[in-house]
């Protein structure tokens, strides 16, 4: 360890980022204070119809293996090994992710993985956890953090350096800079928000659809989506145009009228779905979008992480996995420097990139979930796909997996090759050649470096 451990760190923001963190500095020995917005998860229900269950793929555990607590987590997890397409007529096939047993990815519950976290990271003698302390801002100038207890009213300021904000994507401590005109903030919001629904378990206890699988109903501009969790039931999530037409959310004004929206385009679904209505009524409407920073630290006093820096849209299953990468990033930076500042200056030159790559891909991938899956191009060139990894495994994998099952593949090179591969689907494809064909094979190894080279 370079940096000596004797000066407290703060974190703003016990969600999933930054309780993995304070496990992760913990475990190196730094005293840690963790300050949340929020009251205790032990001890309070998780809000209900914002989480967008979350997928768990190969990055974001492996941070968990690094800070040994990818055992007590497994328990919570249920693989899903594709996508089962529900078409209007009632038709579903299973859309595989990968080729390869292991090339699955995890539904997890929002809030019993953030329960384990802050249970890990309170178990290190040197982690506080003070919950119902809202962030009002940090002032670099004064080199405080400014925290308010919604309990008692009372505010108080603490030294700021260093201060490691991961307050998600409406975080104060970014927001408190920008009004300051030390960074600059840009918020791309798609014209889409979204809307739970719970999918209840069968009178049985068991899961009412296929529990292996992340259930989409493509409809062309928008789409349903069900994953499953550990009770047996579904967190299904409508995403929708915000206005526009009928099929928006500015035209559902009742629950009876998106009753008729969801008989209409998702019959199966509506069947499943009891309290449509009740849910419809009660959950807020969501809005998605991406956030796009810069810079992301303050010399040594304060780092933005996770998506304090670079919120995404969900499309890709990345935000958490994203987040949990960037704690990885910054532990092992800790090995290589012997400041803060050098540290979150190079936290930031390696993971800009990576951030600006997924951001790209999870918009991309909205696209394909909801318009292409049933495209019988889409569909020719995944098979193209396939056979090209089956055959030059050095060489070319799929985007997707390159992204969800490769973590030693940096996003930017992920976002490179898969440009690059779909170049060559598109060559293969127009000519109806086959993966097997000579020409496959010139194209992969004129245009695809080895695989090895990035490790």
């Amino acid at each position: 360890m370079s940096i000596p451990s004797d000066t407290p760190v703060n974190i703003v923001g016990a969600g999933l980022a930054g309780a993995l963190l304070a496990v992760l500095l913990a475990r190196r020995g730094y005293p840690v204070a963790l300050y949340e917005r929020r009251p205790d998860p032990r001890q309070s229900k998780p809000e209900r119809g914002r989480s967008i269950n979350l997928a768990l793929a190969a990055r974001g555990m492996r941070a968990l293996e690094r800070a040994a607590v990818l055992e007590r987590i497994r328990p919570l997890l249920i693989p899903m090994r594709g996508r089962m397409v529900h078409e209007l007529s009632g038709k579903t096939s299973l859309q595989a992710y990968g080729q390869r047993e292991h090339e699955v990815i995890y539904s997890v519950g929002r809030g019993e993985l953030n329960r384990v976290l802050i249970e890990e990271a309170v178990r290190h003698p040197r982690v506080t956890v003070a919950f119902n302390q809202q962030c009002l801002g940090a002032d670099p100038s004064r080199n405080v953090l400014r925290l308010r207890d919604q309990l008692t009213g009372s505010e108080r300021e603490v030294t700021l350096t260093p201060t490691i904000a991961t307050d998600g994507a409406g975080s104060a401590v970014r927001s408190s800079l920008a009004a300051r005109g030390l960074m600059t903030v840009r918020e791309e919001w798609l014209d889409h928000d979204y809307k739970e629904f719970t999918i209840p378990a069968a009178a049985d206890g068991r899961h009412p659809l296929q529990r292996e699988a992340l259930h989409i109903w493509p409809r062309g501009g928008f789409m349903l989506i069900a994953l499953p969790n550990t009770d047996g039931s579904f967190t299904a999530t409508l995403f929708l145009a915000r206005s526009g037409g009928a099929a928006s959310f500015a035209a559902l004004t009742s629950p009876e009228l998106a009753a008729q929206f969801f008989a209409r385009e998702f019959p199966d679904a509506l069947a499943l779905t009891p309290d449509m209505r009740a849910d419809f009524a009660q959950h807020p409407q969501g809005q998605l979008g991406s956030v796009h920073a810069a810079p992301w630290h303050l010399d040594g006093q304060l780092l933005l992480l996770g998506d304090a820096a670079h919120a995404i849209v969900p499309f890709h299953g990345q935000g958490m996995n994203a987040a949990f990468e960037d704690c990885l990033a910054l532990d092992a930076l800790l090995d290589a420097h012997d400041s803060w500042d050098t540290v979150f200056d190079e936290f930031e030159a390696l993971r800009r990139p990576n951030a600006a790559a997924i951001a790209q891909m999870a918009v991309e991938n909205y696209t394909e979930m909801r318009d292409t899956v049933l495209d019988a191009r889409y569909l020719r060139r995944k098979a193209i796909a396939m056979g090209l990894e089956r055959r030059f495994p050095g060489r070319f994998i799929p985007r997707y997996s390159m992204v969800m099952f490769h973590p030693e593949i940096p996003y930017a090179e992920a976002l490179r090759r898969g440009s690059v591969q779909a170049q060559i689907l598109a060559e293969l494809d127009s000519g109806a050649v086959a993966a097997e064909s000579p020409l496959a094979e010139k194209l992969v190894n004129e245009q695809l470096a080895p695989l090895t080279s990035l490790r």
